[in-house]
């Protein structure tokens, strides 16, 4: 139906609502239409539960009965902490749904689809698929390697720089720029940065100036990292990946153990993996240069967010990457271009990888 594609695109709308609130779940929008009218609108809430489908019935009520669901993933075919989204829709008499994807879980992968069909209700497949597919991009990342998608955050000069040769950083972007970036922050289930970016900036890694937000786990990452005193106030979880066998004592803190690479480092990918097993989706990583370089060289860079001040600090100044330890040209990392954006006397170009 020439409908389709805008109730989904409302759907698709209501599930972002929900980016960076509701890991180890997908981010899940549902709207219940008749006629041309919505009865019924969810999203997946805070903490997983309850799912888009069960709120969008809750509000549809007995006016279900004959009417469409709008769902922006394969609804759910097994039975966890709710009974299966499948099962809700056909009990509550609807007689279409439109589904923007399938669900990669393999405890699902098209068995929810096969239960609304058995169930008599028509079934309409891939309705705004890629939408639905970048929005869906740390879940479904989780599934297939086993960690979360990860969105370098990089604020630097226009030579390159993140900070002088003493360490000053603050501010190199303008007020515009950071208030993206807390916004950024605020759809990612984390943010993470090394040890040495810990030490020296003392950050809080917390969502600030948007009222009461769920606030994201607070990551560092290095060999035998210490948290400072700001990570250790007001925010969400805080979780050290430390050394295997490092002797760490942080009251309050999530120790997780993470092997090292060739390099004497914590290995990036396994500390991802490790990231994954914990269940979250999607990683913003704020630095610095070593942490930067080390996965963005091991190809762990699914999105670069890099703000340019109109500043020059000079070649004293620290960069923002580490060397990577390239020979030839051909073997530099390589992104595309997906969005340049004014902020202020700011500029971001937001880069993907191909």
């Amino acid at each position: 139906m020439t409908a389709d594609p805008r109730f989904m695109d409302a759907a698709l709308a209501l599930a972002a609502r929900g980016l960076g609130r509701v890991w180890p779940n997908p981010a899940v929008g549902c709207i219940i239409e008749r006629d041309g009218v919505v009865l019924g609108r969810g999203r997946t809430a805070d903490g997983g539960r309850p799912h888009a489908e069960a709120i969008a019935l809750a509000q549809a009520g007995a006016a279900a009965q004959g009417a469409t669901a709008y769902v922006t993933l394969e609804p759910c075919s097994h039975h966890g902490f709710t009974p299966p989204c499948a099962d809700t829709l056909a009990a509550a008499g609807i007689a279409r749904v439109v589904v923007a994807m399938h669900d990669p879980d393999i405890r699902v992968d098209g068995r929810g689809i096969a239960k609304l069909r058995a169930a008599g209700i028509e079934v309409i497949e891939n309705v705004r698929e890629a939408e639905a597919r970048r929005l869906q991009a740390g879940f479904v990342m989780r599934q297939s390697d086993g960690r979360p998608i990860v969105t370098l955050k990089l604020a630097a000069t226009l030579d390159g720089r993140i900070a002088t040769a003493s360490g000053e950083s603050r501010w190199i972007t303008g007020p515009a720029a950071r208030a993206h970036v807390h916004a950024t922050r605020a759809c990612h289930d984390a943010v993470m940065v090394g040890a040495g970016t810990a030490r020296a900036d003392d950050p809080a890694l917390n969502v600030r100036g948007f009222g009461e937000v769920p606030q994201p786990v607070r990551i560092v990452m290095g060999r035998n990292p210490v948290p400072g005193a700001r990570l250790r106030g007001p925010g969400g979880p805080l979780w050290l990946l430390h050394k295997e066998g490092a002797a760490i004592k942080e009251p309050g803190a999530t120790l997780l153990p993470c092997p090292v690479d060739a390099t004497g480092h914590l290995d990036p990918r396994a500390a991802l993996s490790i990231l994954g097993a914990r269940g979250l989706t999607r990683v913003y990583c704020e630095g610095g240069g070593r942490l930067a370089a080390a996965l963005l060289g091991a190809g762990l860079v699914d999105r670069l967010d890099w703000y340019t001040a109109g500043a020059a600090i000079g070649a004293e100044g620290r960069p923002a990457l580490a060397p990577l330890g390239l020979a030839r040209l051909a073997d530099a990392p390589r992104l595309r271009l997906e969005e340049t954006r004014r902020l202020g006397d700011d500029l971001l170009h937001r880069w993907v990888a191909h």
